[in-house]
């Protein structure tokens, strides 16, 4: 059965961000999650992680002002500076957590933008934080994401994004898999997995339509998780959306794909 993380960014709004961790510990999530660790203490996550059992299995580089809008400076030529004092810091975050691998957000180009020099920039960048997070034994990712949800944001498939972790030539950079947004931008679910999965890091879900949990929509999820053990997915596989009623009281998608992988098994 695949190891699921709770997104602590999307899961759990109905609790106080600190007292997240014990809810998704209570409900039988072993890992988390989330956008961005850097509004607390790193002490102080730290500490809910190991009262409550848990991996830190993921979060983001800084990503710019995100209230404003920003969805990640990567791309933007004149945001390098800014850029690689992030790199620093996700480093002292995900070292004081214990997580293993941090997300690069793209970010939005500018409508005006050279496409030539955002790759150039986005390739350059990922260079130097794939050098800066090796040394410290940290996996880069980076995420395709949809343009309904994001309009503009410079990477948006899967072929894209493998051709930028080939250019960029580190050891330690591979794609995160986000299935909603590749189901709203290319489909071929299953096809795409399979035929990158050594490239894959992390996997994260929602349905589709709404962005909510399994079930809610038109993705076979039962198919996929199945499919996921069967083709060797070893990583994790966050949880990353918007619960359509309390976290706990949708978590029947979660049992039923614990009975399945149980039943497999027999």
């Amino acid at each position: 059965m695949p190891r699921f993380a709770a997104n602590l960014t999307m899961l759990y709004g109905e609790h106080d961000f600190l007292d997240r961790f014990a809810a998704a510990a209570r409900d039988g999530f072993a890992g988390v999650e989330y956008l961005f660790p850097y509004d607390f203490d790193k002490n102080q996550l730290a500490e809910a992680l190991a009262a409550n059992g848990l991996v830190q299995v993921l979060h983001n580089l800084p990503a710019g002002d995100w209230a404003a809008g920003e969805r990640g400076i990567a791309c933007l030529p004149d945001r390098t500076g800014e850029f690689q004092d992030g790199v620093g810091r996700a480093i002292e975050y995900a070292t004081a957590l214990g997580c293993s691998q941090v997300n690069c957000l793209a970010g939005i180009a500018p409508e005006d933008a050279d496409p030539d020099a955002s790759r150039q920039t986005f390739v350059d960048n990922l260079r130097f934080a794939a050098a800066q997070l090796g040394e410290a034994g940290i996996k880069l990712l980076i995420e395709p994401i949809n343009t309904i949800d994001i309009p503009g944001f410079y990477l948006t498939g899967t072929e894209q994004a493998i051709g930028i972790i080939d250019e960029t030539g580190a050891g330690n950079l591979a794609l995160q898999y986000d299935i909603y947004h590749m189901q709203i931008m290319e489909g071929d679910l299953a096809r795409t997995i399979e035929a990158n999965l050594g490239r894959i890091a992390h996997v994260q879900l929602a349905d589709n339509p709404g962005r909510h949990e399994p079930g809610s929509g038109e993705i076979n999820y039962p198919f996929l998780f199945d499919f996921l053990d069967r083709i060797g997915y070893g990583g994790w596989i966050g949880c990353e959306y918007k619960p359509a009623a309390g976290t706990s009281e949708g978590l029947g998608w979660l049992k039923a794909a614990e009975r399945q992988s149980a039943t497999a098994a027999e």
